[in-house]
């Protein structure tokens, strides 16, 4: 057993609420991630929830198809909204107090974004979703939860995906890809690892928040992660690659 976490931020992709689907939300993932949190908030975790939206729309994809590409990105980060509130529901369906802020005024379905009201949210037990980016296109939703994770003093992202942690090479295409343990800041940028974009790992690496990657879809990882039980890969400034 390792550290137990305090205040975490969880970065999901957009597919990962897509399941198995082609597009859109499956509700019974979003329904397996909304339990898997549920209990961590039970043991005294607080959890903020950076959520991407590529299930439904893609801003780079678009705007390689010719759409300008703020636009695009603007249209990305009202599809992340709709995948925060569906979680939100989610939540409360289960008892959770959920509040979702938006970097986009929508005042009609959720509060804006405001850091200090934020942390009183979690400081109050409540997950907080972290919805519409940061508000500015050319930004992706990993440099979104970087940026959050340092506003609200996150001991850690946890970024869950569809694969159990880091590889020198794609495990898919290659079955001797090695998975590390652990791995700097800067060995994910000069070998371009692509954990997150590199904006995202600069301002993790410049406020010395780690990143735990690992995969979402085994039942009981993200409350293992919060125990600090070995899962994934962890990258971070006072990490080793191994």
């Amino acid at each position: 057993m390792g550290k137990v976490y305090q205040r975490i931020l969880l970065k999901l992709s957009g597919e990962a609420l897509m399941g198995n689907l082609g597009y859109g939300i499956d509700p019974v993932v979003v329904q397996d991630i909304a339990q898997e949190v549920a209990e961590v908030v039970a043991e005294g975790t607080q959890v903020a929830i950076v959520v991407g939206g590529g299930n439904i729309f893609r801003g780079v994809k678009a705007a390689s198809a010719g759409m300008d590409r703020a636009t695009a990105d603007y249209i990305g980060m009202i599809a992340t909204v709709m995948n925060a509130m569906t979680l939100q529901d989610a939540l409360e369906q289960i008892g959770v107090p959920t509040r979702v802020q938006t970097a986009i005024a929508m005042q009609e379905v959720a509060e804006p974004y405001i850091r200090r009201r934020a942390i009183r949210h979690l400081e109050k037990k409540r997950v907080v979703v972290f919805g519409a980016g940061s508000g500015n296109p050319f930004f992706t939703t990993d440099t979104t939860a970087a940026l959050r994770a340092a506003e609200i003093d996150a001991e850690v992202i946890f970024k869950a995906t569809k694969v159990d942690g880091i590889y020198d090479s794609d495990p898919k295409l290659n079955s001797d890809a090695h998975r590390y343990q652990s791995l700097t800041y800067g060995h994910v940028l000069t070998h371009d690892l692509r954990v997150m974009d590199s904006t995202a790992i600069a301002l993790c690496k410049e406020n010395n928040i780690p990143i735990l990657v690992f995969d979402l879809s085994v039942r009981g990882n993200i409350h293992r992660a919060v125990n600090g039980e070995p899962v994934g890969t962890i990258v971070g400034g006072s990490c080793e690659v191994s």
